[in-house]
């Protein structure tokens, strides 16, 4: 049965865009994970909802990556078949002051495309290390500006292998978090509404918002970004320092002495190291603070 899958798989996609016994620390930024069974690479919409479709036949569970930016996958990996929305899937066009995207495209490329055509309001996300679809799904935002500011509507796959179109009130995006989301829904494309702007003044506030993430964020370290919601009144980072946890460390997992609202990669750490860690960090600053914090990063697989 297993060798039957994956031929089903290969007929779809193509034997090179079928993998097995994947690492996923190979295609996560924690650079952390075991062995996914199967590893899936689709092209376009139809291939996607085909390889989904053929996943609920042989009742083989799936999940959708992106760039794998935020995002902890389990040392012992995931049973099942991981479909990657992502370099194969990632076409921009440029009509007037919209652009339409498909949802595996980094959002660092559509602001250096928008950039290009001199279209503004996309910056905010210029330094986010993550795709489009994500980006839609947790309606990521960053320094003032969220997907929700510029997302007209978004083109989704729901459970049942429905093509539907939402538009900016249907998706219902809030903090980290969308009707996607909720209904477990896969995003195909996104159109994003701009305004015009001057290449000069757009490309300077990019560099002023990668500028700013050099200084306080810890990119030289493998992670997942910012690794806990905003907690309503105050700043996880802010949180986690006064509960004296910078530096704290468990294994080769370690929140950021930089940036304390980061956990980081402090070399060869394990998934099991980063959920300990969180866990710990979690537990402190609620018997400190009354707080509780919530991950960001999605836990993924077996621990």
């Amino acid at each position: 049965m297993k060798r039957e899958f994956w031929k089903r798989l290969c007929a779809i996609v193509g034997n090179e865009h079928v993998y097995t016994d994947e690492p996923m620390k190979k295609h996560t930024t924690f650079r952390i994970g075991g062995a996914a069974d199967y590893y899936v690479m689709p092209h376009d919409m139809g291939e996607i909802a085909e390889v989904i479709r053929v996943c609920r036949e042989f009742g083989e569970p799936f999940y959708v990556l992106g760039n794998g930016s935020n995002l902890l996958v389990g040392d012992k990996g995931y049973r099942g078949v991981i479909l990657q929305i992502f370099k194969n899937y990632g076409d921009i066009t440029v009509e007037g002051r919209e652009m339409k995207v498909q949802a595996g495209a980094l959002l660092s490329k559509v602001a250096k495309t928008a950039l290009e055509h001199g279209l503004s309001g996309f910056e905010f996300a210029a330094g986010i290390p993550g795709t489009v679809g994500g980006a839609v799904v947790m309606n990521a935002g960053a320094y003032g500006g969220e997907m929700k500011d510029v997302l007209k509507e978004a083109v989704v796959l729901t459970r049942e292998g429905e093509i539907l179109t939402l538009t900016g009130s249907e998706l219902e995006l809030g903090y980290r978090t969308s009707v996607i989301a909720k209904k477990e829904y896969i995003v195909l494309e996104a159109r994003i509404g701009l305004r015009e702007g001057h290449i000069k003044d757009i490309s300077g506030r990019m560099e002023e918002l990668k500028e700013q993430r050099v200084a306080k964020q810890p990119l030289e370290y493998p992670s997942a970004g910012s690794t806990f919601k905003r907690p309503a009144g105050c700043f996880a980072g802010k949180l986690i320092m006064d509960a004296g946890l910078r530096g704290f460390s468990v294994g080769g997992a370690m929140v950021s002495k930089k940036h304390c609202g980061f956990v980081i990669n402090n070399g060869d750490a394990t998934a099991e190291d980063v959920r300990c860690l969180i866990n710990e960090v979690i537990k402190r600053v609620e018997e400190k603070f009354e707080v509780t914090l919530e991950p960001e990063v999605k836990l993924l697989g077996e621990f």
